[in-house]
């Protein structure tokens, strides 16, 4: 046997298991902090909405770094599952919530009909909380299901999430809120548009349509220092025009899980139009 191979197959000292639960732990952190500014926030001090956004956006690196880290040190275990789950619901789940209420309903002015502003808050609260236990659904499912498939499945050399992942529902709501700088929704009509919103993400993490993981990119790259110079410049333009950006790759994923299953049922329903000779034609399905 090969050094190499021995290399490989050596077990992952056991102070490499704490690793990637720092990163967790830094996920859980961002989500108590975004929890904190949005109960301290407040019409006249809407920066701390920001603030909360802005920590459940970086969070979503911190997500998808620990997995990736435990991947590569071999340090992958059923503990670490558990806490990235449970941080998952912290920070994407309870801590979009709480903004989502906060900055959506709860800063409605007073001089509003109190009926109608009594029944915005009531609803506002019912889809909040139902955003939060879709999300916890959505998580629950992706740990018992083994190799879930999507109900209008993909390129077969590409690897999909089944329902929109909660990271990603939580930078929706994250993007919106840094779009506005945290200022905070103060009309009837707005208020219901984020209602919408909050109810279309929500569905959309429970659904089984397909949206893209992008499990396929890989940090490994034969020119590091170009990948370096690209990341460099990715992230300056990020942060020069985040509020814009940012709320475009939120929506434009959502999005895509939408178009995706539009397409899907159009192709399927072309598919199934009959033939001159009377047969019908019936979708075929790849499996991815």
């Amino acid at each position: 046997m090969s050094e190499v191979d021995n290399r490989k197959r050596r077990p992952a000292r056991r102070g490499m298991y704490i690793l990637p639960s720092i990163f967790t732990a830094g996920t859980i952190g961002a989500g108590f902090y975004a929890i904190m500014q949005s109960l301290q926030a407040s019409a006249l001090e809407p920066h701390h909405f920001d603030y909360a956004a802005l920590a459940i956006g970086l969070a979503i690196p911190f997500d998808g770094l620990d997995g990736r880290i435990a991947r590569m040190t071999n340090t992958a275990s059923d503990f670490g599952k558990e806490l990235d789950s449970l941080a998952d619901v912290i920070t994407f789940g309870v801590a979009p919530s709480i903004l989502a209420y906060s900055w959506g309903f709860r800063m409605l002015p007073p001089t509003m009909d109190p009926v109608l502003r009594h029944k915005l808050l009531q609803v506002g609260a019912v889809v909040c909380f139902l955003f939060l236990i879709c999300g916890a659904c959505r998580l629950a499912r992706f740990n018992t299901s083994a190799d879930a498939k999507p109900k209008n499945p993909g390129r077969p050399d590409r690897k999909y999430f089944v329902g929109m992942p909660i990271p990603a529902a939580a930078g929706v709501i994250a993007a919106c809120v840094h779009c506005f700088l945290g200022t905070p929704v103060f009309s009837a009509a707005a208020a219901g548009v984020w209602i919408g919103l909050i109810g279309l993400v929500g569905f959309l993490m429970v659904s089984t349509w397909r949206f893209w993981s992008g499990k396929e990119i890989t940090l490994t790259h034969r020119h590091p220092f170009q990948l370096l110079v690209l990341i460099g410049a990715a992230v300056s333009v990020l942060l020069l025009f985040s509020q814009v950006l940012l709320m475009v790759i939120a929506l434009g994923y959502m999005f895509s899980g939408l178009v995706a299953r539009a397409a899907y049922s159009w192709t399927s329903r072309r598919r199934r139009i009959p033939k001159p000779d009377g047969t019908v034609s019936r979708p075929t399905i790849d499996p991815s």
